[in-house]
């Protein structure tokens, strides 16, 4: 399989392009040369065939060829808003959802969150974790890639929300009795769905009622305590099998 690269530039047949330094260092150290294959996307829809013209000292000459119609992403929008967990759980969890076909990744500092990151750091944090989501998308298939947005406090996420989901599904990861469980939506998905889930710990009692407030629905993963690496990530593995039947 030819090595898959996302261009943030529009793509036609015959076009003639030089990649840019990032993707034209990943080439040169795949030791690819003129002539060989190469699969590019753009989130626009497909994939475009392509072969090397010009392996240069720093950068890499492309000729785009056809257009592969190919349908790889959920055929729902889904958000994951995440309590960061702490070390390098963030870089994986960011990574898997990708996989799984999350469309947009809120990072979100809660009251029992332990990664703390603030100006310049959350920046650099934000733009680092952007990265391993365009590599994972390149790996796995994916025809777009997940937009991870801007570190925020989970008072200010949620203040500037609708009152009400008016299209789209709004599930919040809780112990609560009154949390349903995720086959409660089957042929029930909307078009939006955002999944809120805590740091180590969880999200505290304020917390939870804040996004109650805001239209939230209790979910249940079942008696397990999962972590918080793992919970957002097994929440959308079981939409995407809810999901597979509108693929």
């Amino acid at each position: 399989m030819p090595p898959r690269l996302y261009l943030d530039a529009p793509l036609h047949s015959g076009a003639d392009l030089t990649l840019p330094p990032e993707a034209s260092r990943h080439v040169q150290v795949l030791r690819l040369q003129p002539g060989d294959a190469l699969t590019l996307f753009n989130g626009q829809g497909g994939e475009w065939a392509a072969s090397v013209t010009r392996m240069g000292r720093q950068e890499v000459d492309v000729r785009v060829q056809t257009h592969h119609a190919c349908q790889t992403e959920l055929p729902r929008a889904v958000t994951l808003a995440l309590g960061m967990p702490a070390n390098e759980r963030m870089d994986t969890l960011v990574e898997k959802a990708t996989e799984l076909g999350a469309m947009a990744v809120q990072p979100l500092h809660t009251a029992r969150s332990v990664l703390r990151l603030q100006g310049e750091r959350a920046e650099r944090r934000r733009s680092h974790w952007q990265g391993v989501a365009q590599a994972a998308a390149e790996q796995s298939g994916r025809s777009a890639v997940p937009r991870i947005a801007p570190v925020q406090n989970l008072g200010d996420w949620l203040a500037a929300l609708s009152p009400t989901a008016t299209n789209g599904a709004r599930l919040l990861l809780s112990f609560a009795a009154d949390a349903r469980p995720l086959s409660a939506w089957a042929g029930r998905l909307p078009p939006a769905i955002t999944v809120l889930s805590g740091p180590e710990g969880g999200l505290d009692a304020k917390e939870e009622a804040l996004a109650l407030a805001r239209g939230f629905v209790p979910l249940s993963l079942g008696p397990r305590v999962l972590r918080a690496d793992t919970a957002p990530l097994a929440t959308l593995a079981g939409l995407a099998v809810l999901l597979a039947d509108d693929l």
